[in-house]
């Protein structure tokens, strides 16, 4: 399985290490400043999504799925933070034909927004 992680930083360093362990391969995204950050050495491939911005980057539902695309990603790994609690950003996943490594949506969106 190819494994897209949508997130960056040792989170990302994380989600990595342990999804090669178990004999994965994985695909970091990364905005402008973090080109050359250790996360994106460390993933098998890595795609570009957008510049510093986070709702351009990071927090862009089409530009991650696009990196999916563009990288033969078959799941997604959110890490924490951002995306991550979005039930959105989860069906829609789910509804591109990918596997979702997270709770459902349902379950997402009955936690609720923390804001």
């Amino acid at each position: 399985m190819r494994i897209l992680i949508a997130n960056r930083g040792e989170i990302a360093r994380r989600v990595i290490r342990t999804a090669k362990r178990l004999g994965h391969e994985t695909v970091a995204v990364y905005a402008d400043p973090d080109a050359t950050a250790p996360f994106v050495a460390d993933a098998d491939h890595a795609v570009r999504i957008g510049p510093a911005a986070l709702a351009e980057s990071y927090l862009s539902i089409e530009r991650l799925l696009t990196a999916c695309a563009d990288s033969g990603a078959d799941a997604v790994h959110p890490g924490y933070g951002f995306l991550s609690e979005n039930a959105d950003f989860a069906q829609a996943v789910l509804d591109a034909g990918l596997v979702w490594i997270g709770p459902k949506p349902n379950a997402i969106a009955t936690m609720g927004s923390k804001i």
